[in-house]
């Protein structure tokens, strides 16, 4: 079995790596190729940490696994560790013998940025010039910097709901030589793209607050009662995800599913855009969102590209298991 190391991600994945292997799988699973396994999340009732399980089976990629981990909410205070910790485990599909172990906190950040990023790259008007952000936390950098990679933007504007963490992502504007603006919400249909990365449990982004032809991307929302964005946008909005069935269960789709605004087949697959199969944005004027739910197969995917990368560099640890 081999083990990569967190310590060795950050000198092995790339964001355009990262946004390969995340483009791939949701083009497999759109074509059937690949699947996910039914999500396991539980607040453990110690901590306050919330933990569970993502899983899934690539036979296009031939990758199967699982990532183990989740969100422990007091970390970083009593510490010094981030909140949020997982591991990737690989198997091999011929024998079910462990094959990887893999550090997992920096590949989820890369790969929920990879996410969003495939869904501007398919989704957003090409002439897109100013970028929204909501939110100014960890992830949100991770965001930007492979937002900004997809199209010739101009401009970032972003809200927080804690102003004073606003420089986390002005940082990564003026890193990109772009020039940043804080905002209040009503002040975001300046948008072309939007992305929502928060953890919150009530709306921010109203349906009022985008402008005939933007692309959203609500990355946030991955438990039953989170909710980033009004469901009435997703009413105005042509809806895409990674996950259909999560993304009526868990993610930002669950309240305009709820409400009765939309319904289980208004949500179409991103894949099914990259696959040509869906034409995706058909107007200038036409509201895209992206529900970025998170699925196992991503995890997959850029730890078993991460693992590639390990042996080839000879950083890769083998032991006998």
């Amino acid at each position: 079995m081999l083990i990569v190391p967190e310590r060795e991600i950050a000198d092995l994945m790339t964001r355009q790596a990262a946004f390969d292997a995340v483009e791939q799988v949701f083009a497999a699973m759109a074509s059937g190729d690949a699947y996910n396994f039914p999500v396991v999340r539980e607040a453990i009732g110690h901590e306050d940490a919330l933990y569970g399980f993502k899983g899934g089976f690539d036979r296009a990629g031939l990758t199967l696994g699982l990532k183990a981990g989740g969100y422990w909410p007091n970390n970083l205070e009593k510490r010094g560790l981030i909140n949020h910790q997982s591991t990737v485990f690989l198997f091999d599909p011929d024998t079910g013998k462990p094959s990887a172990m893999v550090g997992g906190n920096l590949l989820t950040a890369l790969r929920t940025a990879a996410a969003s990023s495939v869904s501007i790259k398919h989704l957003a008007r090409r002439d897109a010039k100013v970028i929204g952000m909501i939110g100014a936390g960890h992830q949100a950098a991770f965001q930007l910097r492979a937002a900004l990679e997809q199209r010739a933007f101009e401009k970032v504007i972003g809200w927080n709901y804690h102003p004073e963490m606003l420089p986390n992502i002005e940082k990564v504007a003026n890193e990109a030589g772009v020039p940043f603006q804080a905002v209040e919400l009503d002040e975001m249909t300046e948008a072309d793209v939007i992305i929502s990365i928060t953890s919150a449990f009530a709306p921010s982004l109203m349906a009022n607050h985008v402008s005939p032809g933007t692309h959203v991307a609500c990355m946030g929302t991955d438990t039953k009662g989170k909710q980033e964005v009004e469901a009435a946008l997703l009413a105005r909005a042509s809806v895409f995800t990674d996950e259909v069935a999560q993304s009526v269960s868990i993610g930002e789709a669950q309240h305009a599913v709820a409400e009765g605004l939309i319904q289980e087949s208004d949500v179409a697959q991103l894949g099914a855009v990259i696959n040509g199969t869906d034409p995706g944005r058909i107007s200038d004027n036409q509201i895209t969102l992206f529900d970025g739910t998170g699925v196992g197969l991503q995890d997959l995917a850029v730890a078993a590209s991460v693992v590639d990368l390990a042996v080839r560099k000879g950083v890769a640890i083998e032991v006998d298991f």
